[in-house]
């Protein structure tokens, strides 16, 4: 267990699967974690006091949650509905429904719009302050994808969106009549997360077999000639390689080094621009299946949970889910960073 000085574990974890953790756009302390329970709990995680403020029912599992502002979140998941979870109030308000599971989902701050994604192959556009009125109408755009909608990400005005079939359409969110970049991913196994840098510049994605690819969006030669991949989260054991899915991504908010979880139960910094590591943190005895940093990259929430890798024989050894939320130093800053 990866228990330190600079670790702390948040009371009344779900008791299934964590799917997700987000971090409030702005207070540095909030955060939201959903799980396959069917809850979606609000904490706050302040150093002296971290507690569980909230905690909202669903009927379904829940795979995606972000925030809008401090105050207001969505949810989505196995039962097809979008809501939106009033943290103040602890209201919950139906935006709408997909046909099928919604497997992600982000806001646009500029648009004031909730972007999901589904396994319908639909990204669909929400406002949710129609709710208020007209909820039938809260749903304003809806886009057909050629596959599964597995991940997403936005930075400034571009979207990533990550499919089935290892397929990749990049959009302007200003116009989406059609993507305006289509790839294919560089790694050969599926698509297990994807995280958009916040310098603008790209992403990076990382598949079930131990690999992630740092993306850039400038199409010209001289950018995409910077592209690279990289295997991670493997180990050798009595001369036999073991290999793990990488289960998320999260990108620094200042530094633009990134962290990656994985399935082997550790957390890693790197720096891409140097294609480097800069640290590996303790090892948990379970899977991480998902990571956020905070809004000033203080600290880093860490999902920590069975992830369902070795099926259901893996459950008979697997520990309680927990949510931990490292303090973080200097070791997220590149090397020659101005005040290193």
């Amino acid at each position: 267990m990866a228990d330190d000085h600079n670790t702390t574990t948040l009371p009344s974890p779900p008791f299934d699967s964590i799917s997700s953790v987000r971090y409030a756009p702005i207070h540095p302390d909030r955060l939201l974690v959903s799980s396959w329970d069917t809850t979606v709990r609000y904490y706050d995680t302040s150093d002296a006091s971290p507690e569980l403020k909230a905690k909202f029912d669903h009927r379904a599992a829940i795979l995606a949650c972000t925030f809008s502002d401090d105050n207001h979140a969505f949810s989505g998941g196995l039962d097809t509905y979008v809501r939106q979870l009033d943290l103040t109030t602890e209201n919950i308000t139906h935006l709408g429904q997909h046909s099928d599971t919604i497997s992600c989902m982000t806001w646009a701050r500029e648009q004031n719009a909730l972007i999901t994604g589904s396994w319908d192959r639909t990204i669909r556009f929400w406002d949710p302050r129609a709710a208020q009125n007209q909820p039938s109408s809260c749903q304003t755009h809806s886009h057909t994808t050629p596959e599964r909608i597995y991940y997403m990400d936005l930075i400034n005005n571009t979207l990533v969106v990550a499919m089935a079939s290892r397929l990749f359409h990049i959009f302007d969110i200003r116009n989406m009549a059609s993507p305006s970049q289509q790839r294919e991913s560089s790694l050969k196994y599926m698509t297990r997360s994807l995280a958009c840098m916040p310098d603008g510049q790209g992403y990076a994605t990382a598949s079930t077999e131990g690999r992630i690819a740092v993306e850039y969006f400038d199409p010209s030669n001289e950018a995409q000639d910077k592209k690279y991949a990289f295997k991670c989260h493997r180990q050798t054991i009595d001369d036999v390689d073991h290999v793990w899915p990488v289960n998320a991504l999260a990108f620094h908010p200042k530094y633009n080094t990134f962290a990656s979880a994985g399935s082997d139960g550790t957390v890693s910094i790197w720096d891409h621009k140097v294609k480097k590591r800069l640290r590996q943190y303790p090892k948990f005895n379970n899977p991480v299946s998902s990571i956020a940093f905070n809004s000033d990259g203080s600290k880093l929430a860490m999902g920590v949970c069975y992830t369902w890798d070795e099926g259901e024989s893996g459950t008979k050894t697997a520990q309680q889910p927990m949510v931990v939320i490292r303090k973080l130093g200097e070791e997220v800053k590149p090397k020659g960073w101005p005040g290193n």
